[in-house]
């Protein structure tokens, strides 16, 4: 077996691979030896099969086992002896195709690009600022007013009272499209809120100044992307009864409100509503202090990229934008989406950054468990209730899925190995101060 270097430009590689004919002819002997044992042909006893027989039968099947095993063995060798890491998939090509003939060399050519040496870096020379928010009154009885908001309840207003804003209407309703009733366009005794923007653009502002008992007409137009097809930017009627016009009573703050929300009591309920603030606080900073991170890596290190990684990365970034911005395409008839120059910019950042994590991971010998692993798995199955088990089956068998979960929670501990070492500065800083931080962390 002969390997012969034909590139080595950069990060790029090309090499061709020949198995001699004897070489390829001695493995179809090896497999057809190691099958001999087990296999049954009629007028044989098992296992005592004639070489040439067996040949005759099996030989076009083994030799392309042969063949594939052959060049696998080659290019595992090669990349123990080179130290190579190819950044995709390496391009395989048989010379001769078609034509390669019983009795011929087998040449392969392969091409790839190499994952370059990254390098080192001193994580102490790293200077970053940890945002620290803390739960003030404020914060908390804000927090508190929110919460019993959501345990408010509606009360029937004074007979002839006029539905406005805020107010609940219950409300049965027939919905039409030509002059036809349509599935799903009619309820009895639905509690709406008006002002909720729960229904149709439209709807609820036609139910303002209703009274119980009024018939309502609503002429409201789905809209263009709408989720039902046969309904989007149709023109429709809905044919109103107003049973109940109700105010909402915001629940009081107390004991039996602190009960609802698993407390003790208002003060135990304060404690909670604190501790759970200066969770979502220290998550924001996280988040924060992160991109930051990130942001001095990229300047700090730099180095050669894999192009066709770079480029099937800004096509993902590309490819995912574009269903952000037009969620209604659910199709895949939109055709190659372009990457821009945008695109890829970021792409090179992900690829660089992601290179660098993993190294720095791969020196710290980072690992993720198996406690962490299955905690992983099972918050990415509260997402399908009822549907767990499936969810749990899915995951096992599929090692893409794996790694998927997996990953995020690497990238994690190996930042939180680097900030360990840098120097970090905390910053008390207010709850308005700390969200225009995050909400700048979408536009960049």
């Amino acid at each position: 077996m002969q390997v012969t270097e034909t590139l080595n430009e950069g990060l790029k590689r090309g090499y061709t691979i020949t198995v001699s004919a004897a070489e390829l002819d001695a493995k179809v002997q090896e497999k057809l030896l190691e099958a001999q044992p087990e296999v049954e042909v009629k007028g044989f006893r098992k296992g005592k099969v004639p070489l040439a027989i067996l040949k005759k039968q099996f030989g076009p099947r083994l030799l392309g086992d042969a063949m594939q095993d052959a060049i696998d063995g080659a290019m595992k060798d090669h990349f123990e002896k080179t130290g190579d890491r190819p950044a995709l998939q390496p391009e395989v090509k048989m010379v001769g195709g078609e034509e390669w003939k019983e009795g011929s060399d087998v040449v392969v050519e392969i091409s790839y690009e190499n994952l370059p040496p990254i390098p080192s870096f001193d994580a102490s020379a790293i200077s970053i600022e940890k945002l620290v928010v803390k739960a003030d009154d404020a914060a908390v009885d804000e927090a508190l007013k929110n919460l019993a908001e959501g345990a408010k309840s509606y009360e029937d207003r004074k007979k002839g009272s006029k539905a406005k804003d805020g107010d609940q209407v219950v409300i049965d309703f027939k919905g039409s499209v030509d002059g036809e009733l349509f599935e799903g366009g009619s309820a009895e005794d639905y509690p709406l809120v008006l002002g909720s923007n729960s229904f149709i653009p439209g709807f609820e502002a036609q139910l303002v100044g209703a009274k119980a008992g009024d018939e309502v007409s609503v002429n409201v137009s789905f809209p263009e992307n709408y989720g039902a097809a046969h309904l989007a930017g149709k023109a429709a009627v809905f044919a109103c009864t107003v049973k109940a016009v109700k105010e909402a009573k915001a629940a009081e703050l107390d004991d039996e409100l602190a009960k609802k929300y698993g407390a003790e009591d208002l003060a135990g309920l304060k404690t909670q509503v604190a501790s759970r603030l200066e969770a979502e606080y220290a998550g924001a900073s996280r988040a924060v202090l992160k991109r930051a991170l990130l942001d001095q890596l990229d300047g700090l290190v730099k180095f050669d990229l894999p192009s066709k990684l770079v480029e099937a990365e800004a096509g993902q970034i590309a490819h995912q934008l574009y269903h952000e911005e037009h969620p209604e395409d659910h199709g895949h008839n939109h055709g190659a989406i372009e990457a821009t120059d945008e695109h890829k910019a970021l792409a090179e950042r992900r690829v660089r950054l992601g290179l660098v994590l993993a190294e720095v991971g791969k020196n710290a010998e980072v690992a993720v468990s198996d406690a962490e692993m299955t905690q992983a798995v099972l918050n990415a199955a509260r997402q399908y209730p009822g549907q767990e088990r499936q969810f749990f089956e899915f995951v096992q068998k599929n090692p893409q899925m794996q790694q998927q979960l997996r990953a995020p929670i690497f990238e994690d501990k190996v930042i939180d190995h680097i900030v360990g070492q840098a120097k970090v500065t905390e910053k008390e800083v207010s709850k308005a101060d700390l969200e225009k931080a995050v909400e700048a962390l979408d536009e960049l």
